[in-house]
């Protein structure tokens, strides 16, 4: 399982693309019509060259830049030139240019709308990520992503989270075991722990491979129990919805008798309430709104622009 957050930007883009990158902007490209597009076939000879520039029209954080040599691949009429210090990661003003195209206008106007909307998600992404990521510096606490991803978008959005400064929390249901509250409904505390301590030896007598082991606590109640399993057993406790008041009684808990367990702060996380979160001495704090409330970066592509 590919860990995200052990590789440099420019390793991550490529190991995450391989797989995912080309379905994506077939689909794009396929529910667009790009194949179809009447328009520019009716207005635009085949030899007519253009040139054209990606744009920024807003401030934002450069993610997802690769995404058009991928667009570029498949017309070999087209090519791109990247501008140099415009890289993933970086925060880039209004008016800056991000990559210039040439080719004929039959092949640059019907790939623009897909195209943007694909950077437009990616640099949306990292720019609110980077926004929550500079709201915690001081503490020791990371902002994680979650599974709250558009289906087929995941590993942009992802990607899009790390170059924001964020930090990706499990991939999927297959690669990490985190027990959530519906897992063990209705189960006494004790049984809730016993099932986890259950299931944990279980998967490590078969070999499965986790990157870590959450479980999730409710009430600080359920947060001793877990704080009572052996040693081992779990890495992290997600406490959901809990109050800055109780966050600081968990850490201090913690900190007494299970230094080395990881407290992760879940639940209606904002920007205006992640700091105080993060100042209560949590180490994570997961945030949804990071893939699920980002607002599109506006990036443009201009024709014959500069």
């Amino acid at each position: 399982m590919f860990h995200f957050n052990d590789c440099e930007l420019p390793l991550l883009w490529r190991e995450l693309s391989r797989d995912h990158l080309a379905a994506t902007v077939d689909l794009a490209l396929d529910e667009d019509g790009a194949a179809d597009d009447v328009t520019t076939r009716s207005l635009c000879a085949p030899s007519e060259v253009g040139r054209a520039r990606v744009v920024t029209r807003a401030p934002a954080v450069c993610a997802g830049l690769g995404i058009v040599d991928e667009f570029v691949a498949r017309d070999q009429r087209l090519s791109a030139t990247r501008v140099k210090r415009v890289v993933d990661g970086s925060m880039v003003a209004t008016g800056t240019n991000l990559v210039e195209l040439e080719g004929p206008l039959t092949s640059i106007l019907p790939i623009e709308r897909s195209l943007l909307n694909l950077l437009g998600i990616a640099m949306g992404t990292a720019t609110l990520t980077a926004e929550y990521v500079a709201a915690v510096v001081g503490t020791k606490a990371v902002v994680c992503d979650t599974r709250k991803t558009v289906p087929g978008l995941r590993w942009l959005q992802k990607y899009a989270v790390r170059c924001g400064g964020g930090h990706s929390h499990r991939w999927g249901l297959g690669d990490a075991l985190l027990v959530k509250d519906n897992h063990i409904a209705g189960l006494a505390v004790d049984e809730y722990t016993q099932r986890i301590q259950t299931a944990v030896e279980k998967l490590r007598l078969l070999g499965t491979p986790l990157s870590f082991v959450c479980a999730e606590a409710d009430t600080l109640q359920q947060f001793d129990a877990l704080l009572a399993l052996p040693v081992g057993i779990i890495d992290i406790a997600l406490l959901d919805n809990f109050s800055n008041d109780a966050l600081v009684t968990a850490v201090a808990r913690r900190d007494r008798s299970r230094p080395t367990l990881q407290i992760e702060a879940s639940g209606g996380v904002n920007l205006d309430s992640i700091s105080a979160i993060a100042r209560t001495g949590v180490d994570r704090i997961s945030v949804g709104a990071l893939t699920h409330s980002a607002r599109w970066a506006d990036v443009a592509l201009d024709i014959n622009a500069g």
